[in-house]
């Protein structure tokens, strides 16, 4: 069974909590996140803390409780210091540009990439093979770089491609004559 739950969810100074019937809303200086609240986990605030705690014993509450936990901690971590993901391009000629809310990839293809950011996603390109991506929202944030990531995943023989940039590629050796 999971203690996640039992922990609280510690809210820092200058976070704002709103609570309803089915979802909880936090608001700090990295922006906003609201997400709705699983029928079976009640959600109460206490002494500048979030409890949450599953209404019956069923085994769907009590891991349901520690899920809204993680996601509530999640939201806090967002709104105060938020998420960020690195990829890195490898390869001749791949390279990467943010402009706006659009990032133009060039990875080998007969034509260029355009990848549209969703709002409340900051992109940037420190250099021509790095993208930075982050974000209050760590699913948002995620997403995000897994669907660039996917336009051309590394592959295992020469590495080639867009990876993490903490992922370790295993490599394959060329076939023997």
């Amino acid at each position: 069974m999971s203690r996640i739950a039992n922990m609280p969810v510690v809210i820092p100074a200058g976070v704002e909590v709103t609570m309803s019937e089915a979802s909880v809303s936090i608001k700090g200086t990295k922006g906003s996140l609201s997400r709705a609240i699983h029928p079976d986990v009640a959600v109460s605030q206490e002494d500048g803390s979030l409890v949450c705690s599953a209404k019956t014993k069923s085994k769907l509450s009590i891991a349901m409780s520690g899920t809204t936990r993680a996601l509530l901690n999640n939201m806090v971590h967002g709104v105060t210091q938020g998420f960020e993901k690195k990829l890195t391009l490898i390869g001749v000629g791949y390279r990467a540009k943010a402009q706006g809310q659009k990032v133009e990839l060039t990875l080998g293809f007969s034509h260029p990439v355009s990848h549209q950011v969703p709002e409340g996603i900051k992109v940037d390109t420190p250099s021509q093979t790095e993208i930075v991506i982050s974000g209050a929202d760590k699913q948002v944030v995620g997403q995000v770089a897994a669907d660039i990531r996917a336009y051309r995943p590394p592959e295992p023989y020469k590495g080639k491609g867009v990876r993490y940039a903490d992922e370790h590629v295993a490599r394959k050796e060329a076939k023997k004559q």
